[in-house]
């Protein structure tokens, strides 16, 4: 994915000074590339979403759609103020929004805890504005929850790994972690980029340090 200057983000924009966006929502394929499943919803009734925020989304979407249980995944944008972005807009940092992933996936197959410990031990939560070499509002670190549980496991786990860290030598973690705002779909061939391309760029990276998930709950 192309790196872009990281100096046009330092001020995030108000609702008013963010681009302005579109009334049509992004069209994508109707099915996942690698599991065959709705890449949109309505979803499943017994079915449950998460999103998360770990840089580029394109190695974010495979880590998870990996994980047994997760019944789909789709990269996407959210946290900013233009409604249905382009890639393009969003690089700009004109749009407040973040590079994401939203997972969809069986709670009676894999625990919401499990997710969270993915998620902070594939990336580095404590880089702010950037992801490696990836830098810019677009890449910070995120926790969307749907309800008071998420959120609650999330904040937990949080404090959890602040403590693991620190007694690492880390900073502290820049990891928004608020009740979800709309997700709006990337552009078709951002689904499921590195299953289409192998060799594709990924620019994860975690810190190589455990995440202690037992107050996390379920």
């Amino acid at each position: 994915m192309a790196l872009f200057d990281s100096r046009k983000r330092h001020n995030p924009p108000t609702p008013e000074t963010a681009l302005p966006g579109r009334e049509a929502v992004m069209p994508v394929p109707a099915k996942h590339a690698v599991n065959g499943n709705p890449l949109r919803g309505p979803f499943p009734a017994h079915l449950r979403k998460a999103v998360f925020g770990m840089g580029c989304f394109w190695g974010v979407e495979r880590k998870f759609w990996q994980v047994p249980g997760v019944y789909t995944t789709a990269a996407g944008y959210t946290g900013g103020h233009t409604p249905n972005p382009t890639y393009e807009e969003v690089c700009t940092g004109r749009t407040g929004h973040s590079e994401v992933v939203l997972v969809v996936y069986h709670p009676t197959e894999v625990r919401y805890s499990e997710l969270l410990t993915l998620f902070w031990e594939g990336h580095d939560p404590t880089q702010g504005m950037r992801q490696g070499n990836d830098r810019g509002s677009q890449y910070r670190s995120g926790i969307y929850t749907f309800d008071e549980a998420q959120q609650a496991q999330a904040l937990a786990s949080k404090a959890a790994f602040q403590e693991a860290l620190e007694a690492a030598g880390y900073g502290p973690i820049t990891t928004e972690i608020l009740p979800a705002p709309p997700f709006y779909y990337a552009e078709e061939y951002h689904q499921q980029y590195l299953a289409k391309n192998p060799g594709g760029y990924c620019g994860l990276g975690g810190t190589g340090v455990s995440c202690p998930t037992a107050v996390t709950g379920a």
